[in-house]
């Protein structure tokens, strides 16, 4: 394996550009007027010691300026043990990693297309339309030579073409088969019992604020790094199983699962009674158990106060019952859209092409910025019974939050749920931001 972990690379035949510089890849056409420009970041990310997502963000600066048709060209980098591949205009890309072979093609975006693949990488192949296949004994040890598209063997292995085209294809993993657990950014939380027993009242229910000396999260090492997983908290799987003894601290109850009344408005004197208009809206949202204040407001069962009027919630006389979600307040971006939470959102410069919003599971929030940071399908806003959870897409330049109170970002792993509070700051990618206000109105 070489220096810069690369292994062989073998350029295939064509009349375009293929350079490697210090671990970096980039393919494009010769005849495009920014060829020039775009070897130029290649280079100038390479001598600062950039990685594969300082060059897709350099890279995409390039893109943001042209007009017309989209420049044809593709590049590569290491980040971690994964890499990270933009595409754009006809160049295409496969990454083989641990999940099988991710394809990206810059044809699918109205821009370009970018991502993040976790390693260990096996294989990475950079194509223009008319590239021919690799001979088995040309290699491309650095620089710039005229060829049609590079073909990267990270392990050194050398397998010809032949043998990766046996990989199993897998197309850009949908948000939903994301791994199940979801970490707790604000570190782990008290236990909560299992129903029939409702859980105490969370006076705790505030921002994590670390101890005085450098803002690192426990247990985490750098600022910038990953937050740590915990256990998921059960929140939503309250099952009904009957009534408990008295004398505790809980109380006595029996969960119901029941529908709130509907109580219709009575009739106007003189004038035929009008059939009561049907409550569309909270039958659509999911069933959640919960607890009403004493304003009839329906409140998640783990919090002290109530969302809506604020009167203090005294669980051990609460008996929870299943009902309709209520929203769970807004995401405010730093432009002034609002974004509502009743249900998914998929944010990205590009989402209404993606296969979960055009089966309907989430809606699309799309979300450009200047420096051209923001992925395609760069984040999922995902809601699990009451709790808001951020999925990072595998987007190239990530995504992080803030927790209220905190004043550092920190990075959140991708294609891992993160749950966070209200109050939150969220980064996606470099300049764009959004808030999290749990604050509802009914």
């Amino acid at each position: 394996m070489s220096g810069d972990g690369l292994g062989t690379v073998r350029p295939l035949p064509g009349s375009g550009l293929v350079a490697r510089v210090e671990g970096l890849l980039l393919v494009c056409d010769a005849a495009e007027t920014v060829a020039a420009d775009l070897l130029a970041a290649l280079h100038d990310t390479a001598a600062s010691g950039g990685d594969g997502r300082a060059l897709a963000r350099r890279v995409a600066q390039v893109l943001a300026v042209m007009m017309g048709e989209p420049v044809a060209c593709a590049v590569a980098g290491p980040v971690g043990d994964g890499v990270a591949v933009l595409v754009s205009g006809p160049a295409s890309a496969a990454v083989t990693g641990p999940g099988g072979e991710v394809r990206l093609a810059g044809r699918d975006a109205l821009t370009w297309s970018d991502r993040l693949v976790p390693g260990p990488v096996t294989g990475i192949e950079l194509r223009l339309p008319e590239a021919g296949p690799a001979h088995p004994l040309a290699r491309l040890d650095g620089g710039v030579v005229v060829g049609g598209g590079i073909l990267c063997d990270p392990a050194g292995a050398g397998a010809p073409p032949a043998a990766r085209s046996a990989v199993p294809r897998q197309a850009e993993a949908p948000a939903t088969e994301a791994p199940p657990p979801a970490p707790y950014p604000m570190g782990p939380p008290d236990p909560v019992p299992p129903i029939p027993v409702p859980p105490p009242p969370r006076p705790e229910q505030q921002a994590w604020h670390p101890e005085p000396g450098p803002q690192v999260p426990p247990q985490q090492g750098p600022v910038s790094g990953p937050i740590p997983a915990v256990a998921p908290r059960e929140t939503d799987a309250l099952e009904p199983t009957g009534a408990m003894e008295g004398g505790g601290p809980a109380g006595s109850f029996e969960p119901e699962s029941r529908e709130r009344p509907f109580a219709p408005e009575p009739p106007a004197q003189g004038g035929p009674q009008a059939a009561p208009e049907p409550e569309a809206a909270p039958a659509a949202q999911p069933l959640v158990y919960g607890v009403d204040c004493k304003n009839d407001h329906f409140n998640d069962p783990r919090v002290p106060y109530c969302a809506v009027c604020g009167i203090a919630l005294v669980q051990r006389s609460l008996a929870p019952y299943q009902g309709p979600r209520p929203p769970l307040g807004v995401l405010l971006l730093d432009d002034g859209m609002t974004l509502r939470l009743d249900a998914d959102h998929l944010v990205g410069r590009d989402p209404d092409r993606a296969p979960e919003v055009t089966d309907g599971s989430v809606r699309p929030a799309k979300v450009t910025s200047p420096d051209g940071s923001v992925s395609r399908r760069h984040l999922r806003v995902a809601l699990d019974g009451w709790d808001v959870n951020l999925i990072d897409l595998g987007s190239v330049n990530g995504t992080q939050i803030q927790p209220p109170g905190d004043p550092n970002f920190y990075d959140i792993p991708p294609n891992e749920p993160v749950t966070i509070m209200p109050g939150t700051t969220v980064r996606i990618g470099v300049s764009r931001t959004m808030r999290y206000e749990s604050h509802r109105n009914r």
